[in-house]
């Protein structure tokens, strides 16, 4: 499956356009490799530490350093709505202060609804969150793929920045 993003600029009355296209790749659980299979078991086990009375929308994330190291997290909610953080940040961001020097080689997120079970469709990360992947992804140097669990397959994508193109980065600083 692929997805086709076209972006377009006006430049001094004059038009550019241009295409963006992502290769996503949907994967039957018996598809996964043996180092997916264990990464999607450990964000579906993290969406049991999640905190979310208010959403009743359990998130969990696995990252996998490039050491064999995977770090989990969850997402944990506020009543103070913005004072609560997502799951692929609670994990990002304990994977880059814990290992700082190892790169995330990749990361899954998966979701339990408000009912409870799984999500049959793979959820994506939030705006935040892809812009902190995104940097995390800058910061190593490195393509960090992207699982997104759901029970009707799991969604392949060999690159934080394909999930958020013509990003924001340290060199508009």
């Amino acid at each position: 499956m692929h997805y086709l993003w076209a972006i377009k600029y006006i430049f001094h009355k004059k038009m550019e356009e241009f295409n963006i296209t992502i290769s996503v790749i949907k994967k039957k659980q018996e598809e996964l490799t043996p180092e997916e299979s264990t990464l999607v078991e450990n964000a579906k086990e993290a969406t049991f530490r999640s905190y979310a009375p208010y959403s009743h929308f359990c998130v969990g994330a696995a990252v996998l350093l490039e050491d064999g190291t995977i770090v989990t997290g969850s997402n944990q909610e506020n009543s103070a709505y913005p004072s609560g953080i997502c799951a692929e940040r609670t994990t990002m961001f304990y994977a880059n202060s814990r290992y700082p020097d190892l790169k995330v080689k990749c990361i899954c997120i998966a979701a339990r609804g408000t009912d409870g079970n799984f999500t049959s469709r793979p959820i994506s990360p939030c705006g935040a969150c892809r812009q902190v992947l995104s940097e995390s992804e800058d910061r190593s140097q490195s393509p960090i793929k992207v699982l997104l669990y759901g029970t009707d397959g799991t969604y392949t994508i060999n690159s934080v920045k394909d999930l958020l193109p013509v990003s924001f980065d340290a060199s508009f600083l």
